[in-house]
């Protein structure tokens, strides 16, 4: 069956158009398109609560490009699924981008909770990275306005926590400075500490075995650790790498300024000014799980694959 997946986040919106197969019972994604465009839905919304028009109008462009690929490449509008994330669930006016998402591809859009983005995350990433028999894997999806932990193993997830704490609300929490300054950079890392405290009352990250990490940033971050000349989704894909080795590359990143975050071969223009605070967060991760489970994990993993696939993989019983 051939379907399309749209996710709406915080900074981008991605498509993949793929046909589902299924192999002894278990479904597989046979990728036919994917793409992305960045164009900040959240801006601002942090502050204001509200969608700004510029936003909108940069989402939309993008639906309109979406809706010529999926005409184009036969997906049926019973096998379309599009899911909006952290900030839809916070803008006031989220009505007026619903109807326009409908009026565009004719798909109402679906604003889904904290707790479904995760579960979503976690199914696309062990959809290619499965869990072995017994084995505790933590998913961290790190987006623009919310970051979800989840934690499953085979048999799926056991429990998860979706938070406000993401690239683009950071930036415009924290991180004004170019680069950031020693007190912008202490400002934001308490409250991600205080962040992880939280996740803790749900999910037990003393009980982590593998940590995977998904989506934009922490691909980035992982471009960047392997210095590679140009960002390649299959060097990325699957590379388990250090803690330590992490912590490094999301440091440099961090404080690099602007300009030189821009020269980076690998970087994606519209990550440039976020991307300081999602490496902040993503080391700010890989410490805390170091210390939490006693040196057990010494490496994060980084999956390609993510609530995009998730979503893909979610269609057919939509469909039906």
């Amino acid at each position: 069956m051939r379907v399309a997946a749209i996710d709406c986040g915080t900074n981008s919106i991605r498509l993949l158009i793929a046909d589902v197969i299924h192999d002894d019972g278990v479904a597989r994604l046979e990728d036919v398109a994917r793409e992305m465009r960045v164009v900040r839905l959240g801006q601002g919304v942090d502050a204001t609560g509200r969608f700004d028009d510029s936003a909108l109008e940069r989402t939309f462009a993008a639906l309109d490009e979406y809706q010529e690929l999926m005409t184009r490449h036969d997906v049926p509008a019973t096998a379309v699924r599009f899911v909006a994330t952290s900030a839809t669930r916070d803008a006031e006016n989220r009505q007026e981008f619903i109807d326009g998402v409908r009026e565009r591809i004719g798909v109402e859009p679906e604003v889904v909770t904290g707790d479904d983005e995760a579960g979503l995350s976690f199914a696309g990433a062990v959809s290619v990275h499965p869990p072995r028999a017994g084995e505790q894997v933590l998913v961290v999806d790190l987006g623009g306005g919310s970051t979800e932990f989840v934690l499953g193993d085979e048999k799926g997830v056991s429990a998860a926590r979706s938070i406000d704490m993401g690239c683009v609300r950071f930036t415009e929490r924290f991180l004004h400075g170019d680069p950031p300054t020693d007190e912008e950079i202490a400002a934001a890392e308490s409250e991600v500490a205080r962040f992880i405290i939280e996740v803790q009352r749900d999910v037990d990250l003393t009980r982590v075995d593998r940590l995977i990490g998904v989506a934009g940033t922490i691909t980035t971050i992982t471009a960047h650790a392997l210095d590679l000349d140009e960002y390649v989704p299959e060097e990325i894909d699957g590379a388990a790498l250090p803690l330590g080795v992490v912590a490094a590359a999301a440091t440099e990143l961090l404080e690099l300024p602007r300009e030189r975050r821009a020269a980076l071969p690998f970087m994606h223009p519209g990550r440039v000014d976020v991307i300081g605070a999602g490496a902040l967060i993503w080391r700010s991760v890989v410490r805390h799980l170091a210390t939490a489970t006693g040196g057990r994990v010494v490496a994060a993993a980084t999956s390609e694959h993510d609530i995009l696939d998730g979503i893909a993989l979610s269609v057919p019983v939509v469909a039906q």
